[in-house]
């Protein structure tokens, strides 16, 4: 009997822990399949083993079809290796659980932000048999967060950072600028008669101008540079990574005039006419730039907005549609530079250049040819050395009407030369810039112009320097190449100061180096610049190219080339650069000396002139 009653009471027991369990797992499953979170496990292999209906609420990917399939897969793939990164200590028992915000795709196409909870799942014997946890849909958190930081930090209009993150952008240049000891520039920008374009045709109107005036910013600046909006039609521009000195200021001055010709383009604006029809209106405007440099944090932001201000209020003053420096010596600087631009179109407007013209002799101290040096007769400051202004003429693109005036003079001598006994084996050297070898029609402008002089092209030497190679090589070759086939002679000016050329110098069309003057200057003293000149002068020999010295000034140096093969010179021993009539005086003397057998001669220049 008590055995019977035992049972019963089990088998009753039973039952009720049965359906205690169903109902347990049925609240489970209720609570479950109704969060809003996804809940998930992942086997060792990190594919799903389980996932609540919330994962086909935040991915948009059914359940039954995702079991199976790998965790990673549908995370973004620009998120995958943060999200591994982030994974692995937890699977390796580095760390108990990792939460972290990342980017799961969703079936339509796009993505929502997640929230991830995970923790490591392990058997009864502590192995890691896969993760267990949540995963939060955070995307309209995000978009309010985002929202609320671009209110914060964005100008609403034209979506460029405001006055508070350029400021905060501006502190970390200054660190980094002391940090690497580099420069860097504040530039303030102002458009000129904004008011005006407000007033006449509506803000609307003017904040079409302002959304692309600051598209045409951005464009004018590096990714890593910073274009901030600080209020109504002014801007700031902030450049970092810049070099030292003068040309820090001229990285700064290029971007600047690369805006404000940005700036100055026509500008399409949609106007309302008659309250009633839209219609397009173009508009021109121009811009005030003030501009200060910086290069550690010596001066605060509230100084150097300052110092950009009253720069900037400068330009104005000065007629607007230009820009200014605070640093008075790096104004002067631009000023210089500006002014020295003007004087040089007005140069080749004028025809306010000349030809001088240095000797080339043999070792016997017969001369053998010429080099064409232009100058550049200034009606107030005289001449004006090349070095002043030949970099600002290639800068500017100057170079190409100077590079051709010079060329078609020099053929006129030449020409000239060809037609009188003493001269007619002479040959003439011209430099050739970069920009002029890389015209197009460069082959096309030397053959007309020998053809028009009617000059035997051989008589003809084009200097080119080493660091014409940098860049498009194999067209500057074929260029040479059409040239040479000609029979122009071309000469490697400067060699072994540039650009390491060895690799292309069997396949230049060349007919001869030049040792530098930077070798020749020192090659009795020094043993570095001595071995370089006896190797030029044999690298010659071997490519079977001739070879001539420049900056030669004393006889020993004359000598110590002779005794190492080299035959051919040009320097200050023989003669300066002289003008035309200078020149032939020199021409004449030399002719004098040799009728006497002189052995030894000087050029007195006071005599030339």
């Amino acid at each position: 009997m008590l055995t019977l009653w035992l049972g019963r009471h089990f088998q009753r027991q039973d039952i009720l822990s049965r359906a205690s369990l169903i109902q347990s797992e049925r609240r489970f499953r209720s609570v479950v399949d109704h969060v809003k979170e996804v809940i998930f496990q992942t086997d060792a292999q990190g594919k799903w083993i389980f996932l609540n209906p919330a994962w086909t609420e935040v991915t948009g990917f059914a359940v039954a079809d995702s079991l199976g399939t790998v965790f990673l897969d549908y995370v973004h793939p620009d998120d995958r290796e943060r999200n591994r990164a982030l994974f692995e200590p937890l699977i390796q028992r580095n760390k108990d659980f990792c939460r972290h915000e990342i980017r799961y795709l969703h079936k339509s196409g796009g993505f929502r932000w997640v929230e991830v909870f995970a923790r490591l799942t392990q058997d009864e014997s502590g192995s890691a048999i896969g993760t267990s946890g949540t995963l939060s849909d955070i995307t309209e958190r995000k978009a309010t967060a985002e929202e609320i930081y671009s209110l914060a930090f964005y100008d609403p209009l034209t979506n460029l950072p405001n006055r508070r993150l350029m400021q905060d952008r501006l502190m970390q240049r200054l660190i980094v600028s002391a940090r690497d000891n580099r420069h860097g520039a504040l530039m303030l920008i102002d458009i000129d008669n904004f008011k005006v374009l407000n007033d006449t045709l509506g803000h609307d109107v003017g904040d079409q101008l302002l959304v692309e005036a600051a598209r045409r910013l951005r464009s004018c600046v590096r990714e890593s540079d910073t274009v901030a909006r600080l209020g109504g039609d002014e801007f700031v521009v902030i450049l970092d990574d810049l070099d030292e000195g003068d040309w820090a200021v001229t990285q700064t001055e290029a971007v600047a005039e690369k805006i404000q010709a940005q700036i100055a383009l026509p500008y399409i604006l949609n106007v309302i006419a008659n309250d009633i029809e839209q219609i397009q209106h173009s508009y021109h405007c121009t811009s005030s730039i003030g501009i200060t440099l910086f290069h550690d944090q010596s001066n605060s932001i509230k100084e150097l907005m300052r110092r950009a201000d009253t720069a900037m209020y400068q330009a104005k003053a000065a007629g607007r549609n230009t820009l200014r420096f605070f640093d008075p010596e790096m104004q002067a600087v631009v000023t210089a530079r500006a002014v020295l631009e003007t004087d040089l179109r007005k140069a080749i407007a004028n025809s306010q250049f000349v030809l001088h013209y240095q000797p080339q002799v043999d070792f016997q101290g017969q001369v053998i040819g010429a080099e064409a040096l232009i100058r550049w007769q200034h009606p107030q400051r005289g001449l004006v050395s090349p070095a002043e202004f030949i970099p600002l003429a290639e800068d500017t693109g100057l170079i190409l009407p100077i590079g051709h005036w010079v060329l078609t003079t020099a053929c006129a001598q030449l020409a000239i030369w060809a037609t009188q006994a003493e001269t007619a084996h002479f040959t003439l050297a011209v430099n050739v810039s970069a920009r002029q070898i890389k015209l197009p029609n460069f082959v096309e402008e030397v053959l007309a112009v020998l053809d028009n002089f009617g000059i035997a092209p051989g008589k003809l030497k084009l200097e080119l320097t080493e660091s014409l190679l940098l860049e498009n090589a194999e067209v500057i070759i074929g260029k040479m190449a059409a040239l040479k086939a000609r029979g122009v002679g071309f000469s490697l000016d400067d060699f072994g100061t540039g650009y390491s050329s060895l690799s292309y110098l069997k396949r230049l069309p060349l007919d001869q180096l030049k040792i530098d003057q930077s070798f020749v200057c020192d090659v009795l003293t020094d043993t570095n610049d001595a071995a370089i000149a006896r190797t030029i002068v044999a690298l010659g020999k071997t490519l079977g190219l001739a070879v001539i010295a420049e900056g030669v000034e004393a006889e020993a140096q004359r000598d110590f080339l002779a005794n190492n093969g080299c035959y051919a010179y040009q320097g200050y021993l023989f003669c300066r650069p002289l003008p035309l009539d200078g020149f032939e005086a020199f021409l004449k003397q030399v002719e004098r000396a040799h009728e006497t057998n002189a052995q030894q001669y000087r050029l007195d220049f006071s005599r030339v002139y």
